[in-house]
């Protein structure tokens, strides 16, 4: 599941998406806008900035900005970046993979390959989601997503962009 630093963080790119490049936003304004603890949003945002998703600006007319393009940067890396492995346990995790203190034959465990197949279909969307194409989702809105195939609503919406 989702936690609630990554559904912030999320809010918070999309929100830097959203904002002419080169220019840049203050942590209040985010904070406002999505309904984010400001403190919280300090630390979410310091995360992204040492994982080189954003760029800080102190003084007068600082803030933060993205620090790659919207359509550079993919969902799966930010959620990683402030959650860690997509994978629900850690013997199906690809990166860091541990075995379970209580398996016997992991290439017969049912719940294990469940997982598997489970963390590949989360990564498959995530990974193939730019930060571009969430936000082109959000200004669509839900009756777009409803109306169609995941695959047809985000090119419908990029075409909106």
């Amino acid at each position: 599941m989702l936690t609630k630093k990554a559904k912030y963080g999320l809010k918070a790119m999309v929100y830097l998406a959203g904002i002419e490049p080169g220019q840049t936003a203050l942590v209040a304004d985010i904070a406002s806008e999505n309904q984010i603890p400001k403190k919280f949003l300090d630390a979410i945002l310091s995360e992204l900035r040492n994982a080189g998703f954003v760029h800080s600006k102190k003084g007068k007319g600082g803030g933060y900005m993205l620090a790659r393009l919207p359509a550079e940067i993919s969902v799966g890396n930010l959620v990683r970046a402030l959650d860690g492995p997509l994978a629900p346990i850690h013997c199906a995790s690809r990166r860091l993979y541990r075995r379970c203190d209580d398996c016997v034959d992991e290439t017969h465990c049912a719940v294990r390959l469940v997982m598997l197949e489970a963390r590949d279909a989360i990564a498959r969307v995530l990974d193939n989601t730019s930060l571009e194409q969430m936000r082109a989702l959000g200004a669509a809105g839900l009756e777009l997503v409803e109306g169609k195939t995941r695959k047809k609503a985000s090119r419908a919406a990029m075409d909106m962009a």
